[in-house]
């Protein structure tokens, strides 16, 4: 129970590696948080886990919506206690090239990844502090938080951002014992990721079989997806982690895309 008495909000985690993260931490003894813009979505995840023997609870959250994110760390703080981890996770994607790329849809997809990571931030580092029981902020970047692929740029230059943004809170969390660590998948077969592929075949004039071989797995070391189950597995582990020894750091999982 590695995460006993600790109270965990994760962003985006009605489905995919959210939810696989919030019923991870909540395995861990986490009062578990599932925050979601879907409320429905997110009060059926919190209920699985219920079910399954943890505590959890749902709140609705837009969190590109400031009053939104304010309003739900203070329920947090009121039915569970101060925030002690933070998972920022909610994304979304969008693909097009840079010349035919819409202003509307840059600037949605920056919000939700950028806007949506500091708003949960600077709530959670605030309860942080004020609890003097210092914290965990994990982002979930990308391995595109450090390489490039062509019809994302939105999504590339968000994900380095993230980056920025967690050393940043890193250096600013250390004398209050936060730590602030990025986490960075490969391809996770998560709802976001298989809406990718018919896209990027009609893109790219492929099939779906060859986006999934020739793009998304090809510098891969073993051809397989990154499995939910192991970023979670990171989650707890980063989480969890005793010391500063491990902060502002990135981990990439995703079977040996992007080495380094």
């Amino acid at each position: 129970m590695r995460l006993a008495n600790k109270t965990a909000l994760v962003t985006g985690a009605a489905s995919g590696i959210g939810k696989a993260i919030a019923e991870a931490f909540a395995r861990e003894g986490a009062k578990t948080v599932v925050a979601d813009r879907d409320g429905v979505a997110a009060a059926a995840a919190a209920e699985e886990i219920v079910r399954a023997g943890g505590i959890a609870m749902a709140v609705g959250m837009d969190v590109t919506d400031e009053t939104q994110v304010e309003a739900g760390a203070s329920r947090v703080l009121a039915e569970f206690g101060p925030i002690d981890v933070l998972v920022n996770n909610a994304g979304i994607q969008h693909i097009d090239s840079l010349v035919e790329l819409d202003f509307a849809n840059w600037k949605k997809l920056l919000a939700v990844h950028l806007d949506g990571a500091f708003l949960p931030t600077r709530a959670s580092m605030r309860q942080m502090i004020a609890s003097c029981r210092g914290g965990s902020i994990l982002f979930i970047g990308s391995v595109h938080s450090f390489e490039a692929s062509p019809r994302k740029a939105p999504y590339v230059t968000a994900k380095h951002g993230i980056v920025g943004l967690a050393r940043t809170a890193a250096k600013e969390g250390a004398e209050h014992g936060i730590r602030s660590n990025v986490i960075c998948p490969g391809f996770v077969r998560t709802p976001l990721v298989e809406k990718q592929i018919p896209e990027l075949a009609q893109a790219m004039g492929l099939s779906e079989t060859e986006v999934i071989q020739k793009v998304m797995l090809a510098t891969t070391i073993d051809g397989e997806f990154t499995a939910a189950g192991d970023v979670a597995e990171t989650a707890v582990f980063l989480a969890a982690f005793p010391s500063a020894a491990l902060s502002g750091q990135s981990i990439v999982v995703s079977h040996g895309w992007h080495l380094h």
